[in-house]
C-alpha cells in the first residue's frame, strides 16, 4: 500500500475511499493509545456518499491534508468491527469485496450499477448483513453545489435493489422540516424529513411506521432506514443520541436471529 504522500490527485478523485483508508491508517499509527479490549476481527464495509471516512473539502488536494476530528461515527463503527471503506460493490471477480461474515453499511450511497446490484444481492442472500440508510430528502449541508460529483447524494436512488428485496421507499412532501426523535422497538432515532418503507414481502417487517424495515433476504439480513440525518455533524447537541442509535442498529444487525 502506498503512503498517503503518494496518493495522487487522480486517486483522490476516482478512489476517495481508498485514499481515506490510507489516511486513517496513518493517523491510527500515531494516534492516542486505545483502551485495552479484545481484538475485533469482523470487517465492516462502508459504502457512502456522505463525508464519514473523509472530510468534505473545497479542493481535492485537501482531501487528505485537512486537519480535524474524525467523524463521530467511525469510533462507534470501530466498536463492532474493523472499518473497510469501499469504492465499489463490484469487485474484479464480479463479487462484493467482503467476506460472508462481514457487515456492510450503505449510507446514502450513489446509484448502484446493474453489476453492483447483482453483487450486493448475491452477497446478502449468501448470508451477508446490511445496514442501509436511504434518505429521500437529505438535509445535511454540503460545501459543494448541486451537480458537483463530490456532493453527497441528495435523494436516494435505489429502486432496483429495494424492489428486489420487497421494499418501496416513499416520501411525504407535506411533512414539516426539522429534526425530531422517533422511538424504535429498541432505542430511538433522530430524523429530519424522513421517508417510509412500504413492505411488499412477508420477509420484511416494518417498524416505527415504516421508518425502519427489517428483512430476511435468503440467508442474510437487511435493516433499512428511510433517513440519513443520523450522520449529521458531530457538533449536534444530540451527539450522544446519535452514537447510541448507530450502536443499537449495528448490534441488532449482528444478532443471530433475523427479526
Amino acid at each position: 500500500m502506498r503512503s498517503p504522500a503518494r496518493c495522487s490527485r487522480s486517486d483522490r478523485r476516482s478512489r476517495p475511499a481508498l485514499c481515506a483508508l490510507i489516511a486513517l491508517a496513518a493517523l491510527a499509527g500515531c494516534g492516542r493509545a486505545q483502551e485495552a479490549r479484545q481484538p475485533v476481527t469482523r470487517p465492516i464495509g462502508l459504502y457512502t456518499s456522505l463525508p464519514i471516512a473523509w472530510h468534505e473539502s473545497a479542493r481535492l488536494s485537501d482531501l487528505l491534508d485537512r486537519a480535524g476530528e474524525p467523524h463521530w461515527a467511525l469510533a462507534t463503527i470501530g466498536r463492532h468491527g474493523a472499518l473497510r471503506p469501499l469504492d465499489t460493490l463490484d469487485g474484479p471477480d464480479g463479487k462484493l469485496p467482503l467476506p460472508p461474515h462481514a457487515l456492510l453499511i450503505l449510507a446514502q450511497p450513489r446509484p448502484l450499477s446493474p453489476r453492483e446490484n447483482v453483487a450486493l444481492d448475491d452477497w446478502v442472500r449468501a448470508g451477508g448483513r446490511v445496514l442501509l440508510f436511504a434518505d429521500p430528502m437529505l438535509t445535511a449541508p454540503s460545501i459543494h453545489p448541486l451537480g458537483d460529483p463530490r456532493r453527497p447524494q441528495d435523494v436516494a436512488l435505489l429502486s432496483p435493489i429495494l424492489a428486489r428485496w420487497g421494499l418501496e421507499l416513499q416520501f411525504d412532501e407535506t411533512q414539516a422540516a426539522g429534526e425530531r426523535t422517533v422511538p424504535l422497538a429498541r432505542g430511538a432515532l433522530p430524523v429530519n424529513l424522513p421517508g417510509r418503507f412500504r413492505a411488499g414481502s412477508p420477509d420484511c417487517v416494518p417498524e416505527a411506521g415504516g421508518l425502519l424495515a427489517i428483512c430476511r433476504i435468503g440467508a442474510g439480513r437487511v435493516i433499512a432506514v428511510a433517513d440519513a440525518a443520523l450522520f449529521e455533524s458531530g457538533d449536534s447537541p444530540n451527539l450522544a443520541a446519535r452514537r447510541a442509535a448507530l450502536d443499537t442498529l449495528l448490534a441488532r444487525l449482528a444478532e443471530p436471529r433475523a427479526h
